[in-house]
């Protein structure tokens, strides 16, 4: 019987195929290892880069490499982008998910994430990688989200997996004191659009 990360491994391949198949916005374009721990995706979203003129530009694809380290899923996967991305939570050599990861969050939850993450639907301005990209998006938060496409595949009744997690969250979620919220999103300080 194959261990457990072993068989996180096979779970996490599976899930992703099965999301991912024949969506144009976020593909699988490469993996190593049966089973796979590194991959490749390709976003085909709009998002931002600096360019060497130092123009804030948009970009229309880009390309994030996950490599499962022998500590995933305790450990969060290593990402890093492979095409230049201007972003708060993102620098030359990675992408900030240790604030938000959790060992239960499936590998396919953490791709659409990042996603959401590229097309500026999600940003944490308060402990960024990169500082100047959180003070342009304080600045003009008015711009965003980049792109508002939903990164997620529709499920089979049509609904995206965003809307989806959205209604089981709301309907989960216990009445909030003003003093102290019940249950803590690790990740407390992030924004959402959208």
């Amino acid at each position: 019987m194959p261990s457990p990360r072993i068989r996180r491994l096979i779970l996490d391949e599976q899930m992703l195929q099965s999301l991912l198949h024949d969506w144009p916005l976020v593909q699988v374009t490469g993996k190593a290892g049966i089973p796979p721990e590194i991959y490749r995706f390709n976003y085909n979203l709009r998002g931002l880069y600096v360019s060497g003129s130092g123009e804030i530009l948009e970009r229309d694809t880009h390309v994030l490499e996950v490599n499962l380290t022998l500590g995933y899923p305790r450990r969060a996967p290593q990402c890093r982008m492979l095409t230049p991305v201007f972003h708060p939570n993102f620098d030359d050599s990675m992408v900030c998910i240790g604030d938000f990861w959790a060992a239960s969050e499936g590998l396919d939850d953490l791709i659409i994430r990042i996603g959401r993450m590229i097309a500026y639907q999600e940003y944490n301005t308060k402990s960024p990688l990169n500082g100047l990209a959180a003070k342009w998006a304080a600045q003009n938060s008015h711009l965003l989200p980049i792109d508002p496409r939903p990164v997620a595949p529709p499920s089979r009744d049509g609904q995206t997996q965003e809307e989806t997690k959205a209604e089981e969250a709301s309907s989960s979620r216990l009445p909030e004191s003003d003093d102290h919220p019940v249950g803590s999103d690790p990740w407390s300080e992030k924004i959402v659009i959208g």
